[in-house]
């Protein structure tokens, strides 16, 4: 009917549907590459991305609830399936439970619905920050990093970003009842989605300090729920480790994963400098170290509180984290805000600049991809 008012979510998936196409594509790409290096080597395309390291942890929750523990023979590390968050499993199981189909294929649909999702939020995000070319570009940058490959498997990286972009979005327009309970949900998903809560109560408090406490109690209520998600899952692991403030970090440090400031990752990274080394740590060490060089160039521009409080959580367990030096720019992979630089910086040069930036990482990613999951002997 002429004159009918489009509803705002339709308006702005209209708006993001070229930077959706764009990432879509990207990822479709990727998966096709993949995909073919896989039968080449004489391995099952599905099981590379439905079973591989963490993946098939989830698809075991999923299938028969927690409990599984692995004892090494030579007494090194006890790893327990207690380290990992129950969302996606939840949510894994539940898709399992409506389709006909296996656990591992329900946890791909998931992950791919979720990074289509969170390229969404992406966008919208990006958009109000900085305008319509740049969010397109940094959803297509996003969908192109040499880890993205990861938004493709059975992971929890594409749900908590979905949650945690969309969350950002509340804040910024001021939704904070929206904005709490998907820091909760993201806080569920993945041990580091404790930053999507941190940017919402600083948002929070932000917001009373200006208001001089004179607010609504929708801020007070988003504030409250952000935290519940992460801080009930931590404190459920506690009481059944019989530690009820320390049981979940003794898990994880069975998994040789603890926060200490970064000292662990510098032994790794003088071991590296001293010795021989995997291409895939140096090509960790190369991303975290340019996830870095962007949160410097990110600061300079002076974001939003809770884009910039989001960001540096983030980036601060992944430097500061100990263990599994190798899976660090998986860590980033929800930073999407460190691409925000990169973007604008693009949507300022020439044309041509922009492509070749853009099919140099392409030909990093696709070629990334199928040497991280059939060819290195390290974790994704």
């Amino acid at each position: 009917m002429p004159g009918r008012r489009v509803p705002r979510w339709r308006a702005s998936l209209h708006r993001a549907a070229p930077a959706l196409g764009l990432f879509a594509a990207a990822r479709l790409t990727g998966m096709l590459v993949i995909a073919a290096w896989a039968w080449h080597v004489g391995r099952s395309p599905r099981a590379l991305l439905a079973k591989s390291w963490d993946a098939e942890w989830y698809v075991r929750i999923a299938a028969h609830g927690y409990g599984r523990t692995l004892h090494w023979p030579d007494g090194g590390p006890v790893q327990s399936d207690l380290a990992f968050f129950p969302l996606y499993p939840w949510l894994v199981r539940a898709v399992g439970g409506v389709l006909p189909v296996a656990y591992g294929t329900a946890g791909l649909l998931l992950s791919w619905l979720s990074a289509a999702v969170a390229a969404w939020g992406v966008y919208l995000v990006v958009e109000r920050l900085c305008g319509r070319p740049a969010a397109v570009l940094t959803v297509l940058l996003w969908g192109l990093l040499p880890h993205s490959f990861v938004l493709s498997m059975a992971y929890t990286e594409p749900l908590m970003t979905a949650f945690a972009a969309w969350s950002l979005y509340a804040v910024m327009t001021r939704r904070w009842l929206w904005a709490g309970t998907l820091a909760t949900l993201a806080g569920l998903s993945r041990p580091n989605g404790v930053a999507v809560a941190a940017a919402v109560l600083a948002a929070a408090a932000l917001e009373l300090w200006r208001r001089r406490g004179r607010t609504g109690r929708r801020v007070w209520a988003g504030a409250a729920l952000a935290p519940v998600g992460w801080l009930s899952y931590l404190l459920w692991v506690g009481a059944r480790r019989g530690d009820l403030l320390g049981g979940y970090f003794a898990v994880q440090d069975g998994w040789t994963s603890r926060f200490d400031l970064g000292i662990g990752a510098l032994r790794t990274v003088r071991g590296m400098l001293t010795g021989t080394t995997q291409f895939g740590f140096a090509m960790a060490l190369v991303i975290t170290a340019a996830g870095v060089l962007l949160f410097a160039l990110l600061c300079v521009e002076r974001p939003p509180l809770p884009v910039l409080v989001y960001t540096a959580v983030l980036v601060l367990i992944t430097v500061g984290g100990s263990g599994f030096f190798e899976s660090k720019p998986r860590f980033l992979l929800p930073a999407f805000p460190l691409l925000l630089p990169l973007a604008r910086a693009m949507t300022r040069a020439r044309p041509g600049a922009a492509i070749v930036v853009i099919a140099g990482l392409a030909g990093l990613s696709f070629a990334y991809a199928p040497y991280a999951l059939t060819l290195a002997r390290m974790a994704v």
